[in-house]
């Protein structure tokens, strides 16, 4: 097949085409142009098609086109279609704040930027088409001249103080930070200034040159290097309501005094301000409306105007219903019709504006345009009518395409229907973002959707705010206070970046106490040594300096790594030399299961895939482990590998650690291999005796192709006609003995091990050889986020957010962490839901009962269930889209992270609602955690820190109890360091060494204050560059500097120069140098044997005097004397890489 750029524009525009020369469009375009009519009502616009009619009118019509729908999901479903037709440069997006009235709910960074570049680009008569739901247009925003006086340009050359700039930035609302990493982030370091602007992708840095702007580059916020160049740049203001802390407080002065109590506890450290849309009207501050932004007057698009209307009536009593909530504890909150002031205003615009009502169906109505457009038919996934109904679209005229989510997905498209359609060479199929198929047999054009086609869930495509697979790494950054640990020394406590005075020059050292209040200083040449210590919850004890017990954990931490990794090269040398089955090639019926999953794969996940597959099409043995979180693609992944077995002649069994997890796993293979011919079947205790008794002999028989099951499947009476392939899931969650018999089975056949346990990347690289790993660590591309409320205990809250979800088909988690409690907590929900039925469970019930009540919950038969933070990590239950936290001040980080994710697996939006005592009862650092759980800072350091604590505890439980003792004792780091080591040693490699080379020296190498003032990324600099083993490392390093802290002095040149002569001396053998007063002294190793070419070589290569010593060592004596003081490790450095 060509490719999709080539024949993309052939395929839309013949649709377009015909869509134009259609007579409802004429007859629409000429109502628009030449009529009076302030209203024109249209029908018969299904799937995509309306956004193909105002893709079209744009181009025609000169006015900009508002789109109104009513709610948000259908705005979010036609911008994106839009967003297709047009490119993103010609329309814009104007979201619903997600933060209600009366509620103290921050609204998110990227919603704001939205609405702010909507409305920058509505100013500047630069908007075509602006989508909005009418709950956004009638909300509150930011004035003309707040956003007049909140926005600046910058450009290449403009005049400019930094500091004024930075002081602007403050007013503006920015939050001055160390580094930036969110929306409405600012940071200045010497003549840089760096700032994350809202309706930016990325975030930007400027560079001056004296009071000049000298450049405007873009930067990526994991790597904060430079991205690209500006010409200039325009920021907008931090938020839609221009107030600072200070200034709130003022407001707050003139309020009730439990009225300004309850504001304060919620601002307190809390620089988001939440709620405040809503109180700004409270303090008589002036709000704007999106219409105040539209200067030549638009035609309003409504997606049904009667609908649009219903809308705001609900959107009216939602408001009431929390107003009067907030009464309880707020004496004067402002009315709900001072806070929707702009409803007037919208009523006007659309009462006197020109409008095109696109209602869903005739209805009796005279005058009405109807474009005779249907949804098109689902096909479920049979290829054969697809075949039909192209072949008919051919035989009749009917132009179409068929779109396609992703490239993938357009390439196993054409390779299977290319065997099925005789009709023309290449098919019409290309990548395109649309939600929604559609047919017109009137005018005779159809767009066909693969998800439509395959039964495949619409994902949208979410525009994340980092690119992907790249983690922040700063939960190595070092603070005052860490436990640390020195490689040779042990663990200790770091006490920050102390500047010594050593042979008359300042030196930056690591100060680290150990125990009895012993000091280390620690040379900056050897911050390679110390790592952030990470292994248990519990404060680790202090090493004694001195003594030999550190030397006696690390020995004996050595011999048990080396002992486990030497069982584990023997398992896999063994399996290496044992014959096993190759399985062929991937045939149609494969890539025709492929081209059904329901989403787009990941690039973590396909990779998983392939090394899967190509495991199973090799002669020997598979053994391989997938690591995921839940609903990250592990269970894809088993699927395929399973399908391709059958398709081999081959029989699989997929073992499982609960009869939950063997139901859950029996339902999903099921309905993913409905449409071939493979027979699965469940062997638990959910079937009778009876029935396993004649699953057990059909297996043996090979009638059975996949068997799913609990340990059930280990039993002596199980017996297959020919296994090839064992699926594990959780394997560490199985008993001793059934671990034996799993390793005996293992030998002989292809496995697959699965684990919803995080582990960290530097583990599998430390295994790489002695464990085949596969690592998913991207979450699925489109998955929408999950709407995160705080909220103090409120009966009302609870029932309503137990109830929508409800009303909505969905069911509820409620994690109440206190077994004793929990049964008042089932009578006080009983109390205030009482329609709603729940389900109870804790880590105290008998497995059997616990084992009842979710598989209950899992087949409907509880709405809602009540439970210890227990809810089982493997389950995947899609229904499940909400889930509310009760004491949410009480769990860490990590743990909140896992029990949010255990929602917003599906298309629809998911909550998470974290209950609090009152607010200001609950610990600044409650408080910091919960926002950043509301905030989705999912790549920030808190974030990276709490990853991090479930990676190492995910180790332990791959690695077993003993080895997580030894994490424990060294350090996660140090471990996996030893690990490393210990692997390559029993394979007879080499581990490269990390340049040990002494250098002293009488010129000053460090980082001056004035250059980098954060001791934290100070420390980060320095322990990159004493870990780099390599000269371009170390010049990346200096790229890196130089971009995010501008032009270096000599001393930081000076720093790199030493670091690159002690890596060019380590290759050289040469193990200690001294620079002094001119004269570089040089000494080599004991066995370092110089050959007379050699000595050659040195003096070819420098034109200064040169001495060689041959006494008990051999020493090179060079005399540098001539050269100024600043140039002697830059000559030092190009010596030693020309010899």
């Amino acid at each position: 097949m060509s490719t999709a750029t080539e024949y993309k524009r052939s395929y839309l525009d013949s649709i377009n085409e015909r869509f134009r020369e259609s007579m409802p469009y004429l007859e629409l375009l000429n109502k628009i142009e030449n009529s009076q009519d302030q209203e024109i009502t249209i029908t018969g616009l299904a799937g995509s098609s309306p956004a193909m009619l105002i893709t079209e009118l744009s181009r025609k019509i000169k006015r900009p086109i508002i789109v109104v729908t009513s709610d948000s999901e259908e705005a979010d479903d036609l911008y994106d279609d839009l967003n297709f037709l047009m490119g993103e440069k010609s329309v814009d997006h104007f979201p619903s704040l997600q933060a209600p009235p009366y509620e103290f709910r921050a609204a998110p960074a990227e919603i704001i930027g939205r609405r702010l570049s909507t409305i920058a680009r509505l100013k500047r008569n630069l908007a075509r088409v602006v989508v909005a739901p009418i709950s956004a247009i009638i909300e509150p925003t930011i004035t003309a001249g707040d956003f007049e006086s909140g926005s600046l340009i910058l450009k290449v050359g403009d005049e400019a103080i930094i500091h004024t700039l930075a002081e602007k930035l403050t007013v503006m609302g920015f939050q001055r930070v160390n580094l930036v990493e969110e929306i409405g982030d600012f940071a200045v370091r010497g003549g840089l200034i760096d700032f994350f602007s809202p309706g930016f992708e990325h975030p930007v840095r400027v560079e001056f040159f004296g009071d000049e702007i000298d450049t405007i580059r873009k930067f990526d916020v994991a790597t904060q290097r430079t991205t690209e160049k500006l010409d200039q740049v325009e920021l907008l203001p931090r938020r839609e309501v221009s107030i600072r802390l200070e200034t709130v407080e003022r407001f707050i002065e003139t309020m009730p005094e439990d009225d300004a109590d309850l504001i304060r506890a919620r601002y307190i450290n809390d620089p988001e301000l939440p709620g405040l849309e809503w109180l700004a009207v409270s303090f008589g501050m002036e709000r704007g409306c999106l219409f105040d932004f539209i200067a030549t007057d638009p035609i309003f698009f409504l997606k049904g105007a009667g609908n649009v209307k219903a809308e705001i009536d609900d959107i009216l009593k939602d408001a009431e219903k929390r107003h009067d909530r907030i009464l309880e504890r707020m004496k004067n909150p402002p009315a709900v019709d001072q806070y929707y002031a702009n409803l007037k205003k919208v009523e006007q615009h659309f009462d006197n504006g020109r409008k095109i009502d696109l209602v869903p169906f005739k209805g009796g109505r005279e005058h009405i345009i109807d474009f005779e457009c249907r949804d098109h038919p689902a096909l479920g996934s049979r290829l054969d009518l697809l075949s039909t109904t192209v072949d008919a679209y051919y035989r009749t005229g009917i132009r179409f395409f068929i779109a396609a989510d992703n490239s993938g997905q357009a390439a196993r498209l054409n390779e299977l229907l290319s065997e099925k359609i005789e009709s023309p060479a290449v098919l019409p199929i290309e990548v395109a973002q649309f939600k929604g198929g559609f047919v017109c047999k009137t005018h005779r054009f159809a767009v066909l959707t693969d998800h439509q086609i395959f039964g495949r869930h619409y994902r949208r495509l979410r525009r994340k705010k980092f690119k992907e697979g790249v983690a922040i790494q700063n939960y190595t950054s070092l603070t005052e206070g860490d436990y640390v640990v020195h490689t040779s020394f042990g663990i200790a406590r770091y006490q920050g970046l102390k500047t010594i005075e050593a042979a008359g020059r300042a030196r930056d050292c690591l100060l680290l106490i150990y125990a009895d209040g012993d000091k280390l200083y620690v040379p900056i040449e050897e911050f390679n040594y110390v790592s952030k210590y990470s292994g248990k919850d519990t404060t680790p004890r202090l090493s004694s300096l001195g003594g030999t017990g550190w030397e006696k954990v690390k020995a004996r931490t050595k011999k048990a790594i080396a002992d486990m990794a030497a069982d584990l090269l023997k398992i896999y040398a063994a399996r290496k030399t044992r014959p096993g089955h190759s399985f062929g090639p991937d045939t149609t019926w494969m890539k025709q299961l492929e081209a059904s999953f329901p989403f787009e794969e990941t690039t973590d996940q396909l990779k998983a895939i392939d090394n899967v597959k190509s495991d199973l099409e090799r002669p020997i043995p598979a053994d391989r482990l997938v690591c995921g979180d839940v609903g990250y693609g592990k269970t894809e992944v088993a699927i395929r590998a399973a399908f391709k077995a059958v398709e081999g002649g081959k029989q699989v069994a997929v073992l499982v650690p609960t009869t939950i997890l063997a139901q859950q796993h029996f339902s999903t293979f099921s309905r993913r291999l409905t449409d071939f011919p493979v027979r699965v079947e469940m062997l638990s205790r959910f079937r009778t005796r009876k029935q396993q008794q004649a699953i057990i002999e059909e297996l043996a028989e090979g009638k059975v192709d996949i068997i799913i099951g609990t340990h059930r499947l280990l039993s002596k009476d199980v017996e297959f006609k020919d296994l090839g392939l064992l699926i594990i899931d959780e394997e560490q969650r199985f008993g001793v003995k059934h671990k034996e018999k799993l390793r005996k089975i293992k030998t002989t056949v292809d496995t697959i091990a699965l684990t919803a346990t995080p582990i960290p990347r530097t583990l599998q690289m430390s295994l790489m050889g002695a464990r085949d790993m596969s690592l998913i660590n991207t979450s699925p591309k489109d998955r929408l986020p999950i709407i995160t409320n705080i909220s103090e205990f409120d009966p009302e809250v609870i029932a309503e957010a137990i109830l929508h979800e409800i009303d909505r088909g969905g069911q509820v988690f409620f994690v109440h962490n206190r077994v004793q409690t929990i049964e008042a907590m089932y009578r006080y929900l009983k109390k205030i839901v009482p329609q709603v039925e729940i389900g109870v469970a804790h880590g105290q019930m008998h497995e059997k009962s616990l084992e009842g009540i979710m598989l209950a919950f899992l087949s409907g038969r509880f709405q809602l269930l009540l439970s210890t933070s227990i809810i089982e990590s493997g389950l995947d239950i899609p229904t499940v889209n909400t889930i509310i936290i009760n004491r949410a001040d009480r769990f860490g980080l990590a743990q909140l992270y896992q029990l949010r994710g255990r929602v917003g697996r599906s298309s629809v939006h998911a909550r998470a609602f974290l209950l609090t005592p009152p607010y200001r009862l609950i610990s600044d650092d409650a408080r910091k955690r919960l926002r950043a759980i509301e905030a989705h800072a999912d790549l920030g350091s808190g974030f990276a820190l709490a990853m991090k604590d479930l990676e190492i505890r995910g180790a332990g439980n791959i690695l077993g109890a003993q080895q997580s003792g030894f994490i424990e004792e060294v350090g996660f780091d140090l471990y996996t360091k030893l690990l490393e080591e210990a692997v390559a040693e029993l394979k007879g490699e080499e581990v490269p060494k990390v340049p040990d080379t002494k250098i002293e020296m009488d010129i000053e190498v460090l980082i001056p204050e004035y250059y980098v003032d954060i001791k934290q990324q100070k420390v980060e600099i320095y322990q990159k560059i004493a870990g780099s083993r390599r000269l371009e490392e170390i010049e990346k390093i200096r790229d890196d500097v130089e971009d995010r802290f501008g032009k270096p002095p000599d001393e930081v040149n000076n720093l790199f120069e030493a670091a690159a002569v002690k890596v060019s001396a380590f290759a050289h053998q040469i193990n200690k140098i001294r620079l002094r007063s001119g004269m570089v002294e040089m000494y080599f190793d004991a066995d370092k044997i110089f050959e007379r070419k050699e000595i050659e070589n040195w003096r070819r290569v420098t034109e200064y005097p040169m001495e060689f010593s041959f006494a008990e060592t051999m020493m090179i004596r060079l005399d540098l004397t001539q050269l100024a003081r600043n140039q002697r490790l830059a000559y030092l450095r190009s010596l030693l890489n020309r010899l």
